[in-house]
């Protein structure tokens, strides 16, 4: 006897927003090339410095980054069924374990 198998295609839904939350906080943190960092500009705009001591320091931008990040994570796993949410939530949670990391490192650093 032969078994038939249905795979399920998946629709882009609200767990899709998971993988655009998670490209947002990319592009926020992230400096590409010797080119300006988008979340510097943003950060500027709305009058908060993006560094601790002017152009040098700690990176301000890396820690704002993970309010893109936790959302992106809860989303895509209660939406996992979507289009995108998977990958999102995959790389959002290792991008904030990475970024909770950088920040206890930082804090044990400075006492």
């Amino acid at each position: 006897m032969t078994t038939i198998t249905v795979k399920k295609k998946k629709h882009i839904g609200v767990g899709s927003l998971s993988l655009a939350l998670c490209l947002i906080g990319i592009l926020f943190n992230f400096r590409f090339g010797d080119k300006f960092c988008i979340g510097d500009i943003i950060l500027n705009n709305i009058g908060l410095s993006a560094w601790s001591n002017g152009d040098s320091g700690i990176h301000y931008t890396v820690f704002y980054s993970i309010i893109f990040f936790i959302p992106s994570f809860i989303i895509g796993n209660i939406y996992h069924d979507n289009k995108g949410a998977k990958a999102g939530k995959i790389i959002s949670g290792f991008l904030s374990v990475l970024i909770v990391q950088v920040l206890i490192t930082t804090i044990i650093n400075f006492v």
